[in-house]
């Protein structure tokens, strides 16, 4: 439906701060002859955006700029029809996500964003994955930093061990980072309505039923039951989770009985009991909207950390799986992981639903599901690392 497009990807929320990043990576690495466009509300600073990718590649200099608003539905649908694959960087995703992943799931057009609101995700399921089915669209959600190093991680964990055995998982993320306003305000969003977050998640999981004579769980143990390194463990409470048992429901290459353990690794105790200390603050001055304002203040949509900051920034995700008598650590590791690793996954997703040979899917899938070996391999040509460190 989608080969006589004129665009093979559209860029929408070009202006935003993680956007911006994401159009000046396609301008230095978007395969040989992509046709691509960047759209937004505002012409001067798509123009602007412009102006940095042709710094970059001086053919970006022609770049179409196109009208697209969350407010304008024909605009709206305009993009979808328009392009193979949109990417969107327009959030919070819950308040302005949906009319574009409507868009797409009628027009056949496969979908990319950075999302981790798991409302929005579950949300979008339950209205649009039968018709996105129908279309034969790609309907991807968390192809940035939420939740592609846990996804692919995990996955790549799972091919080093034995087929038809059951199977766990662990990942112990350590992260230097910071958040820029629109991540900031997708945090406070998810953790002002939770009532709604597990509403929806019950929703869903009434809608999509179990994997057919296979199980596949989050496991809630609050310690893990390996260890990697020294320092301390928590249970990191985030999207991530839900991504890899969603792909290990959908592959059965998970085998019979797959779980998965999610946690952050930290070196010092004081750091981790002051993690544990604010998020529960941050949950709890999230209820109450004088509160939840003050937090939307501490960095403005659009903001984030300077080059020189983000240059200091890492992450990595150690995992540790075990199954069929065997043992294996593997690692995904990069640098800044908000916004530089970001906008490098979301292009390269956008890049390989654009161009590669995948699995044959359709509807709200996973990256390990749609796209799997495939975005490894670009990714680790783009520099985030994908490794076994030790086998049993």
């Amino acid at each position: 439906m989608t080969t006589d497009r004129p665009y093979d990807i559209v860029l929408f929320g070009a202006t935003g701060f993680t956007g911006a990043l994401t159009a000046e990576y396609l301008a230095g690495h978007a395969d040989l002859g992509t046709r691509w466009a960047l759209a937004g509300r505002n012409q001067a600073k798509l123009a602007a955006v412009r102006d940095r990718a042709a710094a970059i590649d001086p053919a970006c200099a022609d770049l179409p700029l196109l009208h697209a608003d969350t407010t304008d539905p024909s605009s709206i649908e305009e993009i979808a029809r328009s392009a193979k694959v949109v990417i969107t960087t327009v959030g919070p995703y819950v308040q302005y996500g949906e009319p574009l992943v409507a868009a797409c799931a009628r027009a056949g057009t496969d979908y990319v964003d950075l999302t981790g609101e798991p409302t929005f995700v579950d949300r979008m399921y339950l209205k649009y994955h039968d018709e996105a089915v129908r279309s034969g669209a790609r309907i991807v959600h968390a192809c940035g930093f939420d939740s592609i190093p846990h996804d692919l991680g995990a996955y790549f964990t799972v091919k080093q061990l034995p087929e038809g055995v059951p199977l766990h998982v662990e990942g112990f993320l350590r992260v230097h980072g910071d958040a820029s306003g629109g991540t900031i305000a997708s945090a406070v969003g998810i953790f002002a309505d939770v009532t709604g977050m597990v509403r929806a998640e019950r929703e869903r999981r009434r809608a999509e039923g179990r994997p057919e004579g296979r199980r596949v769980r989050i496991s809630r143990r609050p310690a893990p039951r390996a260890r990697v390194g020294g320092g301390w463990t928590l249970p990191l409470p985030t999207i991530d989770p839900q991504i890899v048992t969603r792909s290990a429901a959908a592959l059965d290459r998970y085998g019979p009985d797959f779980s998965y353990g999610h946690y952050l690794a930290v070196k010092r105790l004081p750091v981790a009991a002051g993690m544990a200390v604010g998020s529960g603050a941050l949950l709890a001055l999230a209820q109450l909207p004088p509160t939840r304002s003050l937090l939307l203040r501490l960095r403005a949509p659009g903001e984030g950390p300077s080059p020189e900051r983000r240059a200091r920034n890492w992450f990595s995700v150690k995992f540790v799986g075990e199954g069929g008598g065997r043992r294996v650590v593997t690692e995904v590791a990069g640098g800044d992981p908000g916004y530089g690793e970001t906008a490098k996954m979301l292009a390269q997703s956008a890049l390989c639903l654009a161009h590669d040979d995948l699995p044959k899917t359709a509807g709200q899938v996973t990256t390990a599901t749609a796209m799997g070996d495939a975005l490894i391999a670009r990714l680790t040509a783009a520099g985030i690392a994908f490794r076994v460190l030790s086998r049993k």
